[in-house]
């Protein structure tokens, strides 16, 4: 009797090495993001550090601005020196910036960290996305988007079981300290082991490295090779001015109107969801735990909406899912049974998170290799002044005694990015995709 045996493909090994090693460092970005939206209850009861609703709610706009910051930079600075020393560059600071976070003495000094650490957490998210599109097999980009952005959730849904298990016994400084220290086992190996991109390889003349890396991952049609030398000094901010050449800003500045919605959404309701809730008087136990159903709810609708998107096209999954975290999101507000209320949470989270993620589906499927990054880059840095504005706007209503009014605006919130990415995909289809793939994968 004849068997047939299979032998195992190395491409495919190393390929989901790739994705695996960008699936951590994400998830260690995850925590160190909500981190502190888990330990704000007790840092503000303790009184250490003197934060108030409003000065918390400042630090939380302080730390996505520095995200800003770094998801701007982070796809200009991949085309300059490349997506493995970013990827480092980028963990290392969040890393060491979390750790000084619960060390910090004053709030003005724990402020600061937290500004440091969003630079590093806001340029890591969209490299890996764009590493995961690169390595991803096939041609299932949202799926690959959904997947990698399931390890940010993720992070969100361990952050508050930490806090649970910690600030009790240790006190919230060493929520933090838990935070960082598995980056200082996993970035040495991800130095080892993570490849450099073969499109940005091609796309700085270095055609033959390019070449070989896609071998090696069975990628021999992800990196095209230049049939002629790159120029010795490259423009570097082409690929920005590519997002707006041709006609294409219109469709540019509404991917970034929705990404907005998208990140005031994500940042404002993960960080005060515990703080709203106990104002709203549920127990802390099970306030904290409502951060572990939300993040739980956005990993299963990641990798709901990535399957979904690339049979219909993320456009349209942006548009129903922004539309139903409207639904769900007012809900939150309702005095609701504590079961059903964990039921709401859930559906919330799983529609909000991976709305977002499939914006960065919609705009890299939109977008050709050589400036996927860049366009990445910025539409999560534009959306970054959402993600600066929902906690600056949670903690003053919060401030104000309204924290009835919390759900209500990031209700409307959704009802905005609903509209901005269906006025997206109306006009790409008046101008006409720039290609059939991005057709077929973008849902126009």
């Amino acid at each position: 009797m004849n068997r047939t045996t299979t032998t195992p493909d190395p491409t495919a090994r190393r390929r989901a090495v790739v994705i695996a090693l960008c699936w951590a460092l994400v998830l260690l970005d995850g925590i160190d993001t909500f981190v502190y939206g888990s330990v704000l209850p007790e840092m503000i009861g303790s009184g250490q550090l003197g934060l108030t609703d409003a000065t918390a709610g400042e630090i939380g706009s302080a730390t996505t601005f520095g995200m800003l910051v770094g998801t701007v930079l982070s796809g200009t600075v991949t085309r300059w020196v490349g997506r493995r020393p970013a990827v480092f560059a980028s963990v290392a600071l969040f890393t060491a910036a979390t750790l000084g976070s619960g060390l910090a003495g004053s709030a003005v000094v724990f402020g600061f960290c937290r500004l440091l650490c969003g630079f590093g957490l806001g340029a890591l998210l969209p490299i890996a996305i764009a590493y995961g599109m690169e390595f991803w097999p096939g041609n299932r980009r949202a799926l690959a988007t959904g997947v990698i952005t399931t390890a940010h959730q993720a992070g969100g849904a361990l952050a508050p079981l930490i806090a649970l298990v910690l600030v009790d016994t240790a006190g919230w400084r060493w929520v933090f300290v838990a935070g960082a220290v598995p980056a200082v086992v996993l970035l040495p190996v991800a130095v080892r082991l993570l490849p450099e991109s073969p499109a940005i390889l091609a796309a700085r003349g270095r055609s033959q490295e390019a070449a070989a890396v896609s071998a090696e991952h069975g990628l021999a049609s992800a990196a095209p090779v230049p049939a002629a030398p790159a120029p010795e000094r490259p423009d570097r901010w082409a690929g920005l001015r590519a997002l707006f050449r041709g006609g294409r800003w219109p469709v540019t500045l509404l991917f970034w109107l929705t990404s907005f919605a998208g990140l005031m959404l994500v940042y404002g309701v993960g960080q005060w969801l515990p703080k709203i809730m106990g104002d709203l008087g549920y127990e802390t136990g099970d306030a904290l735990l409502f951060s572990t159903a939300l993040n739980v709810g956005g990993i299963v609708g990641m990798v709901v909406a990535g399957r979904l998107a690339d049979l219909v096209g993320a456009r349209r999954i942006v548009v129903a899912w922004f539309a139903l975290t409207a639904v769900f999101v007012h809900l939150l507000g309702v005095h609701l049974p504590v079961a059903v209320l964990y039921v709401v949470v859930f559906f919330a989270g799983l529609l909000l998170f991976s709305g977002q993620s499939m914006v960065y589906a919609a705009v890299g499927a939109h977008h050709d290799a050589g400036d996927r990054d860049t366009a990445l880059g910025w539409v999560a840095g534009m959306g970054r002044f959402g993600a600066v504005f929902g906690p600056w706007l949670g903690g003053a209503l919060l401030a104000a005694g309204r924290a009835d009014l919390g759900f209500t605006a990031f209700a409307v919130t959704g009802l905005f990015g609903a509209a901005m990415m269906a006025l997206a995909s109306l006009t790409i289809r008046f101008r006409g995709p720039r290609s059939s793939r991005q057709r077929s994968e973008a849902g126009g």
